[in-house]
């Protein structure tokens, strides 16, 4: 597939917004997805005796994530679909470390500007379906600055960003596929 022709669509917004359930609809529906991969992650270093990775040593985390992120960008260049769509971009590692104060070097904000998105779907807070477990230990108002971390760096790097109301999953699947023009 052409990198030109495949349309690479990220969904972001802070943590228990809906965006992985959306994606897992569009994955029913048959679309390529790239699923996030902090939990998984998260996950593994959890089986190594490190509770929060992210917490304790947040830049190996993001590290991590980044590198990722931009593995899964890459393959998607090799996958015959004329769409992608991506639980999470590369600039929101960024995000998530000027969110926490972290020092990074220059190669998060590189990276973010090298592999560029189709389209940006985000999912606002929604206190409504908002949930926390053992990989999402923020509350709701931490996720909601994240939220507002997330935004900034997408509009930073010259994204349009286009908002996915508050809906039914059916209804935001709708929404996604009308905006790229597939329903």
């Amino acid at each position: 597939m052409s990198q030109n022709t495949q349309k690479k669509v990220v969904l972001i917004g802070g943590p228990g917004s809906g965006k992985t359930t959306t994606l897992n609809a569009l994955k029913e529906k048959g679309f390529f997805c790239f699923d996030e991969i902090s939990r998984e992650v998260t996950l593994e270093a959890q089986k190594q005796g490190i509770e929060q990775l992210f917490l304790t040593q947040p830049l190996l985390f993001s590290k991590m994530l980044l590198e990722g992120r931009e593995r899964q960008f890459l393959a998607s260049e090799k996958i015959e679909e004329n769409i992608v769509f991506f639980d999470r971009g590369i600039p929101d590692v960024k995000a998530y470390l000027e969110y926490f104060s972290t020092r990074h070097p220059d190669a998060f904000l590189e990276k973010s500007k090298r592999y560029q998105y189709d389209f940006v779907f985000h999912f606002s807070p929604w206190k409504e379906i908002y949930t926390s477990d053992n990989e999402r230990y923020e509350t709701f108002e931490e996720a909601t600055k994240i939220d507002e971390y997330l935004l900034k760096t997408y509009r930073d790097l010259g994204y349009k960003i286009i908002e996915v109301p508050f809906d039914s999953i059916e209804n935001r699947v709708d929404f996604i596929l009308k905006s790229l023009s597939i329903s």
